[in-house]
């Protein structure tokens, strides 16, 4: 009895029947970090205080906040932000869980979920997309989520050693497939996560802990992207066979090339049953800057809520185009723009800030 409460304790998430849910599959919460580090949107702190207002009155209309504040005061000025911005404080959770960045989609909890309806956290040892020194904080975000909400956590692991990824860096339909990119994951010198795992490696400890059978890789994202590849800049899934895909039309643009060779890659794609899914293009806007700075400003960048469908937009003509489209694409929510063009100074928007907990 022992020996094998032994095995089921070291087992793997997928081997228990655990999966990582669709973001469109209902919610119970969506996590964000209030905003703190200044650098990160040098000059524009009381701005993006306001886009969080925003975001928050939109995911709370269709399920709870949970809110990581890093002191009582910035827990104070977020209630003030919310209540200004008309949102419903009933449905934050104020969590004082202090982080270094607070961009959850890399540093919260990922969750995967039972068919008895337990849910669980993996624990990706965040580690700053392998490029800041900050980041003990952040890491501790799962575990302090696991013990507070009495989950089980799993602590991922490859090759023997702590397994290290983020949220932004995968996309998954919820039936077996995941998306990911060959420059986030396996480029061989810069921002490396796990030094010497392989592609084949990767993949493993993908099935392992997220419950995926099928691992499509596609080659790079735009210029600017601080994380150098994250999925989440480029191609998302809309429903279990239809995905969106960043496309530059201007050849002279540096993005036209890196973007290019996705759509190349992405005809061989085939989902988890061999079929093909189908593809549909999101243009681009215009170039931003800060200073000489190109910044990843991206449509592809949207967070789907319970009742809302947030679209970074960019003050720019494409963003009626891209909102027209997402908008016959979810036809059950409210596809909803977000301005987006201070928030990117950060180099992330919508979805880098937010990380789904599964219903």
């Amino acid at each position: 009895m022992d020996q094998r409460k032994a095995q089921h304790q070291n087992a793997m998430p997928a081997e228990l029947g655990f999966r990582m849910p669709a973001e469109w599959e209902p919610h119970a919460a969506t996590w964000l970090g209030w905003p703190h580090e200044r650098t990160d949107w040098p000059g524009k702190m009381q701005a993006i205080e306001w886009v969080y207002g925003e975001m928050i009155r939109k995911i709370g209309a269709g399920e709870r906040v949970r809110l990581c504040v890093n002191s009582p005061k910035d827990a104070r000025r977020a209630r003030e932000v919310i209540r200004l911005s008309g949102g419903n404080l009933h449905q934050v959770d104020f969590l004082p869980f202090p982080t270094n960045r607070g961009w959850m989609r890399d540093s919260g909890p990922i969750h995967v979920t039972h068919p008895n309806g337990e849910k669980a956290i993996v624990h990706c040892h965040f580690n700053a997309w392998a490029k800041y020194p900050n980041w003990k904080k952040d890491r501790r975000i799962p575990e302090l989520a696991a013990r507070k909400y009495r989950r089980r956590l799993f602590h991922a692991r490859a090759n023997g050693r702590p397994f290290v990824i983020e949220g932004g860096g995968i996309e998954v339909n919820g039936r077996g497939t995941l998306l990911t990119t060959l420059e986030c994951y396996q480029h061989p010198t810069i921002q490396v996560r796990n030094p010497g795992l392989s592609r084949e490696g990767y993949e493993t400890a993908f099935k392992q802990y997220l419950g995926v059978t099928n691992v499509v890789w596609l080659a790079a994202g735009p210029v600017g992207d601080d994380t150098h590849g994250h999925i989440d800049d480029i191609c998302r899934f809309v429903n279990p066979t239809t995905v969106v895909l960043i496309k530059e039309n201007n050849p002279k643009d540096i993005n036209y090339k890196p973007l290019a060779e996705n759509w190349e890659r992405i005809q061989d794609m085939r989902l988890e049953d061999g079929s093909r899914p189908e593809v549909i293009a999101l243009p681009m806007p215009a170039p931003l800057y800060f200073g000489k700075d190109r910044l990843p400003a991206s449509y592809a960048n949207f967070y789907i809520s319970n009742h809302y469908v947030l679209v970074p937009t960019f003050n720019d003509p494409n963003d009626r185009v891209a909102l027209g489209i997402l908008g016959e694409l979810f036809k059950d929510r409210q596809v909803v723009g977000i301005h987006a063009v201070d928030l990117v100074l950060g180099y992330g928007t919508l979805h880098c800030l937010t990380q789904q907990e599964p219903a």
